[in-house]
């Protein structure tokens, strides 16, 4: 039998919008484990009073999208097997899950039945959900309210630092405000009552502050706001809110509205760290002057500032860190020690390059491998020719290559001999573009390369 149906008419077509089956029974799920993200993680639900997982076996990517959507988010991107955000605790609740992907509850999915499994928690899923949220969003809150609410994950659809003092208004990132939720598409404030200082840090963490410190609450008044119907719960290692658990309820006065006796909005005051530095125009500017002291710990590798492999400087020598168990809240941690809020997502795999040694020398005749600014003799035996760029910088460079540059075995044309391009190398990846060969590049161009000597000296010439 289906419940809380409702007719739709649009001009002569007729429709059904339905819910929940009345036969499914209400669950609540969250992603848990060792997440790399804030949308994603292993799939737990709240059943019979109880949290648990769900097995691997026969998930889908249709069953991923249930989950996600009825987590908040847009869609899923994808699933994960094997337990791969670290093995749950308890029961296993659900397996040889088979959803169509059009179902509202994970519940309304065919299963084994609850609890009805022959799985281990090595087999336990986990999901990647987009990080769009689904507009208007809401959890069933009396349903919520049957769970032990601290249990639960927070999740909404944003989250701000709302800037009320007029100084703090005219700076750029605000750093002091109110601490604003957006939920059921309205901004809400969060009553200070059970706000602790680890919530502030998780909230200054989010908008890539490395730290919270201590405003003055006299200069905030206490009048009447909206505020969200509970608290937050987090211990202060969590990279995102997400990650925290909900608080207490809010009582809810005679006219339903939330009330926060006695207490006031939760205000956060962030600092700014070592990535910023305060500018003429009470804001704060790209901090471009170097480090007076040299860290202990360094990102290499990445395309951008704020992301790369990480290397550990140890009795004088930089050596790299395993990924076994590396998580967000690992990666926070180095980002918040190099002036950085928390970490956005944990890379592993060396997707960020690993860190190898340089294999190949100048001039090394005969060989599969060469330097940058070096010959070689290419044979025939030889199918590539591998150039090493280890010790090179990300930047943009003049690349070319030339064939047979003294003459020595006869051509009927050597126009082709010589290729030029211009070139980037952005610490991952290298790529060539306006490649030419011979003289057709323009007049400017061939003076450039004429200055490089890097074909005679061995030195890397940048442009």
């Amino acid at each position: 039998m289906i419940k809380n149906c409702f007719q739709i008419r649009a001009g002569w077509r007729i429709g059904i919008l339905c819910c929940t089956p009345s036969n499914v029974p209400k669950i609540q799920l969250r992603l848990a484990g060792q997440k790399r993200k804030h949308n994603e993680g292993r799939v737990e639900v709240f059943y019979s009073g109880e949290w648990g997982t769900v097995c691997d076996d026969d998930f889908s990517i249709h069953a991923a999208n249930v989950v996600c959507k009825e987590l908040g988010y847009v869609e899923a991107v994808s699933w994960v097997s094997s337990s791969k955000y670290g093995k749950g605790e308890g029961k296993i609740w659900m397996d040889n899950v088979h959803c169509t992907g059009k179902e509202v509850t994970l519940a309304a999915c065919t299963t084994n039945g609850w609890g009805v499994t022959d799985c281990k928690h090595t087999e336990d899923v986990g999901v990647v959900c987009s990080e769009k949220r689904i507009p208007g969003f809401k959890f069933d809150k009396p349903f919520l309210n049957q769970i032990e609410v601290n249990n639960m994950n927070i999740q909404v659809e944003d989250i701000r630092i709302r800037a009320i003092l007029a100084t703090y208004r005219r700076r750029v990132p605000v750093t002091e405000g109110y601490v604003e939720v957006k939920d059921g598409g309205n901004w809400k404030q969060i009553c200070d009552k059970h706000w602790t200082a680890k919530n502030s840090r998780v909230v200054c963490g989010m908008f890539g502050f490395p730290g919270e410190r201590k405003y003055n609450a006299k200069v905030y008044n206490k009048r009447k706001q909206n505020y969200w119907a509970y608290s937050m719960d987090c211990t202060g290692n969590e990279a995102h809110i997400s990650s925290c658990k909900l608080g207490n309820h809010l009582s809810v006065d005679a006219e339903k509205n939330i009330t926060c006796e006695n207490g006031m909005p939760a205000v956060v005051s962030c600092i700014p760290g070592r990535a910023f530095a305060p500018s003429s125009n009470s804001g704060f500017r790209k901090n471009t002057s170097k480090p007076q002291l040299q860290p202990l710990v360094r990102l290499k590798g990445g395309a951008k500032i704020g992301e790369g492999r990480v290397e550990v400087l140890k009795n004088g020598e930089w050596g790299t860190v395993c990924d076994d168990q590396w998580n967000l809240i690992s990666a926070s941690v180095v980002c918040r020690e190099l002036g950085f809020g928390s970490a956005q997502e944990a890379i592993t795999g060396a997707r960020l390059g690993q860190d190898v040694e340089k294999q190949y020398e100048c001039a090394n005749f005969g060989e599969q491998g060469i330097t940058v600014g070096c010959w070689d003799v290419y044979r025939h035996d030889i199918d590539c020719q591998w150039i090493d760029i280890t010790d090179i910088a990300p930047g943009d460079y003049l690349f070319q290559i030339v064939i047979n540059p003294n003459y020595e075995v006869a051509e009927s044309d050597y126009s082709n001999n010589v290729m030029k391009c211009k070139s980037r190398y952005d610490g991952q990846r290298i790529w060539m573009y306006n490649c030419h060969i011979g003289d057709s590049l323009g007049q400017e161009m061939e003076q450039k390369f004429d200055h490089f000597s890097g074909l005679t000296n061995n030195q890397v010439s940048k442009r």
